[in-house]
């Protein structure tokens, strides 16, 4: 027997009458085209990514400034009517540390996600949606960070996700902990992704760390997803981006969405729909694995 999915729908529509912008987002040296670049309206919702290819589209109705974002380059604002989009690559300083390579003798697995047919929509915005890991003396036998496993459920075949890895700093994610896009092909269905990220030696922080994860509002992952209007009782179809992602929930206030250029920490919430959900906290299904 099928099994009834449980969905949180975070999705806006509007009435407004829209005209589509196109552009394309460059390397400002090399002249090459930068995939996967997240792309705001500055202070609103209104969202996209780049293509492969580098090039973007957007529906607005009016001139906008618009936030562009990318691993290792500096964050650029440009007016929609711009075309062109030049990122300037960032100038790192590189401090003088000692290399440690792990042994990968011992394994722990450490976040409690498991699997369950709830799972929260993309919609049409490219949120990043993360979850705190903090710091306990017991992973000093593991210190190491070897694998990220998530759970995703995908309505097509192939959709593609982006990982990002935190620091936190003041209760909030702050800077990258690598410099380079991690981009994790899905399958069909409700999938465990387990995600190899033992080649950037991460040392488990004393601070904490922050595993995001950010959808790719391009061509490939675009489906329509459809459901039944409770008040009309009628079927509505709207524009949606693979892949949804499972929710756990948890007592503790360990989970973050990045929107409109700036982190919203999570907070508990009550519900009368099923009691296990009341005074816990929405939070992504991600588990890391430690390694020595």
């Amino acid at each position: 027997m099928k099994q009834n999915r449980v969905i949180w729908i975070f999705l806006i529509v509007t009435q407004f009458a829209f005209s589509q912008i196109r552009g394309v987002v460059k390397d400002s040296i090399s002249g090459e085209p930068i995939p996967y670049v997240n792309i705001w309206v500055e202070n609103e919702t209104i969202g996209t990514t780049s293509e492969t290819n580098g090039s973007f589209s957007l529906d607005i109705k009016e001139e906008k400034l618009l936030v562009f974002s990318a691993l290792g380059y500096e964050i650029k604002k440009a007016t929609s009517k711009t075309d062109l989009i030049l990122l300037k690559p960032k100038v790192f300083e590189l401090n003088e540390v000692v290399v440690t390579f792990p042994k990968k003798t011992k394994e722990l697995e450490i976040g409690e996600a498991h699997k369950v047919h709830i799972s929260q929509l993309s919609g049409n915005k490219p949120w990043i949606y993360a979850k705190l890991f903090n710091y306990d003396e017991k992973y000093m036998e593991t210190p190491f960070i070897k694998k990220i496993v998530f759970y995703s459920n995908s309505d097509i075949k192939g959709a593609k996700i982006k990982l990002r890895i935190f620091g936190i700093n003041d209760s909030i994610p702050s800077e990258d902990l690598i410099n380079e896009d991690i981009i994790v092909t899905v399958k069909e269905g409700m999938k465990k992704n387990t995600i190899d990220v033992s080649s950037y030696n991460i040392e488990f922080p004393k601070k904490g760390i922050v595993i995001g994860l950010e959808w790719l509002i391009i061509e490939e992952n675009k489906y329509f997803f459809t459901y039944k209007d409770p008040k009309t009782k009628q079927k509505v179809s709207l524009e949606n981006y693979a892949p949804s992602l499972v929710i756990n929930h948890s007592p503790d206030e360990i989970s973050f969405t990045y929107s409109k250029g700036r982190w919203y920490k999570h907070k508990r919430h009550s519900s009368n729909y099923k009691k296990e959900w009341n005074n816990k906290v929405d939070t992504p299904a991600i588990n890391l694995i430690l390694t020595n």
